[in-house]
Formats: structure tokens, C-alpha cells, sequence
């Protein structure tokens, strides 16, 4: 009988993080998209356009990741507040948290204004470093825009409510994809700006969805009760230091992850065009691939944190695991694309035949570590939900540049395999952090101290 009992607790938690999932998975998949018309569009201009979007996306997402992984402090917060029935105490947490992705993006603004200058000491082919300056100094302008959407869409996602981040994304997309071809091709009489102009189509959709979000968190009745803009909060250092303290480290993770991407595509930009091409569209299609897996592990944050907050400990272990059984069908789809497509995927991005082939083999490294990025997203997203952070921060550390890019860059450029060796080392390193996080969260949630008390008004949703 309380094995019957255990296994329906356990279906109903699937259930609920798959509803929760789904949406972000789907907005997530949205983000994938932006790279993915970016780079369409890039391609069928031309190879240059297509390396120097490459590079200039690897330099424009790598100091993105720590703002982003900075704000993920926010659903955690929000779903044990939630789950302990202080919801009160939310709409001034969301305010702070405002104030912390305007300064944020301020300063990701002000970095971004300077990558150009580092094109020439990084070893970037010379033929395509103006094409990549006029990209970052389009896309720099959304930058504000982006910082205050991942904080509004934070906030709808700790509150169990995934469906505008999906909705908003794919509206998005439907303003890039037009004006992105329009103004790299130069039609209807604007000017040809290649690069330049899907750097400007990514400004202007972040800024209409910050627009929008706002809006709706406004006027929605879903959120009336949260008073999120009921009045004007200066920042309060206590609380910015309180999410400082979980997000900092949130974002030192995702920064070793991302930047392990972002510099094999740096140095595979000293090798050539065809060889930055080839990683780039790997890249894009192995970067959509990792969507539906980090919004699963979104959702497991969120329920995580949610029976942490009412203390149920046996809770938040059955999210946990929900979270890895949805991730496992997902994975399971995503390594049989790439095993059995890889070369008709490649195809899609490009028409040049070096650039295919080299990207469709680079895919079937992408194969290799569709399980064990699945599983190090997932427990890095259920140990966000208890809110243990620096731990895994310093495991990531050793998992990404410990293990990952002294492999890869020995074997890619010391040995002399190029993108391939340099994908061997991505892979190590992600089965690393696969083995050593979901350890730490085994670890984790047999000893953490739960809250005293749940209200009884935290009952799971």
C-alpha cells in the first residue's frame, strides 16, 4: 500500500513539473531559436557574416551568463515564500530584485562597449573583426532591456506560472526573423548591414518583450494580489545582499559552463571561416538541444524550493527525481536527432559543403553529452531550489576548467584536432559536473536543515 501511495505521490509530481515545464521549456526553446535565426539568417549571407556572428554571440552571451545566472536567485525565492504562505513578502523582494537587473545590465552594457577592442589580443581572424564590432555594438542597446525581462520572467516562474515566458518568446521570434533579414540584406531600400543589423532585430526584441512583460505583470489579476508595482522601493542593502549571496554563485556556475562554450568557439576562431562556421551551427543546434533540459531544471527549482519552503522534505526529493525522469525523454529524443540528422541539420544552416560536413560530425559529438548535460542542468537546478549554491559553484569549476578545457584545448589545438578535439573536451567536462552535482545534491537533501514550521496556506499548488 505505501508503495502504491509512493508511486502516485511520485506520478502527481511529474504531472505538476511537466505543466510547469513544458512552457519554459518551450520559452527556452524560443531563446534557442534567437540563435538559430541569427545564424540562418547569417549563413545564407555569406560564411564571413555567419563566423562573425559566431564570435560575436560567444562574446556577447559570455558576460550575459553571470547577470542571468545572478537574477535565477529570484524563483527560488519567490517558491519558498510561496510555499511558507508569505506571499506579502514577495512584491518587495521583486522590486529589489529590479534594482539589481538595472545595475546588472548598466554594467554588462559598459563591458560590452569594450569587447571590441579585444578582438585584435584574442587572435580573431582579421577578415571578419569588423563584421563582429558592428554586431556587438548593436546588440549592446538591449542589453538593459534583457537584464529587467529575466527578472520579470523569474518572478512569473517562481510563481508557477511558466506560460508568458513561452508566449513572449515566440513573439519575439516573430519580430526578429523579419527584421533580421530585412536589415542584413538591405531590402526595401535600407542599407546592406550583414552582421550589424541582426545585432540591432536582437536589440529591438528585447526590448518589446521587456515592454510587454511589464505590462502584463501589471494588469494581470493573477499578480494583483502581489502589489508588485504598488509603490516605489529604494534598494535595500539587506535584501541585495541576500540575493547576492545565493545568485552570485548561481551565476559563477553558469558562467563556467557558458564560458567553456563561448572560448572553444574563441579558439576555434583562430583556425578559419569554415572551421568557425562549422562550430557555430554544432553550437546552435547542441544550445537548443540543452533548452528543453535547463527548463526542466527551472521547474525543478521552482518545486524544489516550493516543498522546501513548507518543509517536505520527502517533497522536495520526489521533485528532484520527477525532474530527472522528464529529463531523460527529452535527452533520449535530442541524441537521436543528432545521431541519426546530423547531417541534414547542418545542412540547414548553411550551403557551403566544408561548412556541412565539418558541422554535421561536430554534431555527433553533441550525441555524446546529450545525457550527461541533461543530468548536471537538472541537479544544478534542484540544488538552486534549497538554495545551495556556492558548493556547486566551485564544482563547476573543476568540472568545466579543470577537466573540460585543458582536454579540449590540449587535444583540439595541442594535438591538432581542431573542432573535433576541442567538442571531446566539452564533453568530458560535462559528464564531470553530471557526476559531481548530482552527488552534491544526494548529499544535500538527505542533510539540510528545513524550515521550523510551513504555514498551512503553502500547500503544494
Amino acid at each position: 500500500m505505501h508503495t502504491l501511495e509512493t508511486r502516485s505521490h511520485f506520478r502527481r509530481e511529474v504531472g505538476r513539473t511537466a505543466r510547469l515545464a513544458g512552457p519554459l521549456a518551450a520559452g527556452h526553446l524560443s531563446s534557442g531559436l534567437v540563435s538559430f535565426v541569427d545564424a540562418l539568417i547569417a549563413g545564407h549571407h555569406g560564411t564571413a557574416t555567419l563566423a562573425a556572428v559566431s564570435v560575436g554571440t560567444a562574446l556577447f552571451w559570455l558576460p550575459m551568463l553571470a547577470p542571468m545566472g545572478t537574477l535565477m536567485a529570484l524563483p527560488p525565492a519567490v517558491s519558498q515564500l510561496d510555499g511558507a504562505g508569505r506571499r506579502a513578502d514577495i512584491g518587495p523582494l521583486f522590486r529589489q530584485a529590479l534594482w539589481l537587473a538595472v545595475f546588472l545590465g548598466l554594467v554588462l552594457f559598459a563591458l560590452l562597449s569594450l569587447a571590441p577592442q579585444l578582438l585584435g589580443l584574442m587572435g580573431i581572424t582579421p577578415a571578419i573583426v569588423p563584421e563582429v564590432t558592428a554586431f556587438l555594438n548593436a546588440v549592446r542597446w538591449g542589453i538593459p532591456a534583457f537584464t529587467l525581462y529575466l527578472c520579470m520572467r523569474y518572478l512569473s516562474d517562481g510563481m508557477h506560472w511558466s506560460l508568458p515566458t513561452m508566449l513572449l518568446g515566440f513573439g519575439g521570434l516573430c519580430v526578429l526573423a523579419p527584421v533580421a533579414y530585412v536589415l542584413t540584406n538591405g531590402l526595401f531600400g535600407l542599407p546592406e548591414l550583414g552582421a550589424e543589423g541582426i545585432g540591432l532585430a536582437t536589440s529591438l526584441m528585447f526590448w518589446l518583450q521587456a515592454l510587454g512583460f511589464a505590462l502584463y505583470l501589471a494588469r494581470s489579476m493573477r499578480f494583483a494580489g502581489l502589489r508588485l508595482f504598488a509603490q516605489w522601493d529604494w534598494p535595500r542593502w539587506h535584501t541585495q545582499r541576500e540575493l547576492l549571496r545565493t545568485g552570485l554563485p548561481i551565476g559563477v556556475t553558469i558562467t563556467m559552463e557558458g564560458g567553456l562554450f563561448a572560448v572553444t568557439a574563441l579558439l576555434i576562431g583562430r583556425l578559419g571561416e569554415v572551421q568557425v562556421a562549422a562550430h557555430q551551427v554544432a553550437l546552435n543546434v547542441a544550445s537548443m538541444c540543452f533548452m528543453l533540459p535547463f527548463g526542466i531544471a527551472e521547474a525543478t527549482t521552482v518545486r524544489v524550493g516550493h516543498a522546501f519552503g513548507r518543509s517536505d522534505r520527502d517533497g522536495l526529493r520526489r521533485a528532484a527525481f520527477a525532474g530527472f525522469a522528464l529529463m531523460l525523454c527529452t535527452q533520449t529524443a535530442s541524441a537521436l536527432l543528432l545521431l541519426f540528422g546530423h547531417g541534414a541539420v547542418a545542412s540547414l544552416y548553411s550551403a557551403d559543403p566544408a561548412v556541412i560536413a565539418l558541422g554535421g560530425s561536430l554534431l555527433l559529438y553533441a550525441a555524446l553529452f546529450q545525457f550527461p548535460d541533461g543530468v548536471q542542468v537538472v541537479s544544478a537546478g534542484a540544488l538552486r531550489g534549497l538554495k545551495d549554491t556556492r558548493v556547486p559553484m566551485w564544482l563547476a569549476v573543476i568540472a568545466y576548467w579543470g577537466v573540460g578545457m585543458p582536454i579540449g584545448a590540449g587535444l583540439g589545438l595541442g594535438l591538432g584536432w581542431g573542432p573535433r578535439g576541442m567538442w571531446l573536451g566539452l564533453t568530458a567536462g560535462l559528464s564531470m559536473a553530471a557526476v559531481l552535482l548530482a552527488f552534491r545534491f544526494r548529499n544535500s537533501s538527505r542533510t539540510i536543515v528545513l524550515p521550523e514550521a510551513a504555514s498551512p496556506d503553502g500547500s503544494s499548488p
